[in-house]
């Protein structure tokens, strides 16, 4: 039996979390299908199943434990979440709900949706920005 207790965020749902993600990106301009659109970008929903997840109430550890592909690309978010830097955060699961954390402070910060999703390229040489072919 495993004696270390789980952290109460797992067991909070994505549907009583989203709303003030909504609430947050909108205020500064920005819109749910952006947010719809990061949230998928990082777990490899799509606006549907994502709609799924939340009309079902799926906790955070089964949202995160079910996504259908976790994008390899998150592991480049990088910064400070509730005073924690989300690349040391050394638990898993704590560590994908910083990330999409993260990528929702982004949003609402007002961040390029290209930054968000880490669509660019660096170059080996350079570090510098290689364009888009």
């Amino acid at each position: 039996m495993d004696t270390k207790q789980k952290h109460r965020i797992y067991s909070i749902s994505l549907a009583s979390v989203y709303p003030h993600y909504v609430t947050k990106v909108e205020k500064k301009a920005r819109s749910q299908s952006e947010l719809e659109e990061v949230i998928c970008w990082l777990t490899g929903h799509n606006p549907e199943t994502l709609q799924r997840e939340l009309v079902n109430k799926t906790n955070l550890e089964d949202f995160f434990a079910q996504a259908p592909h976790m994008n390899p690309s998150r592991s480049l978010i990088t910064g400070v979440v509730c005073g924690i830097r989300v690349e040391d955060i050394e638990e898993p699961l704590m560590r994908e709900i910083r990330y999409m954390d993260k990528l929702v402070d982004e949003l609402a910060k007002g961040k390029a949706m290209e930054k968000i999703l880490r669509t660019q390229k660096l170059s080996a040489t350079t570090q510098a920005p290689v364009p888009h072919s």
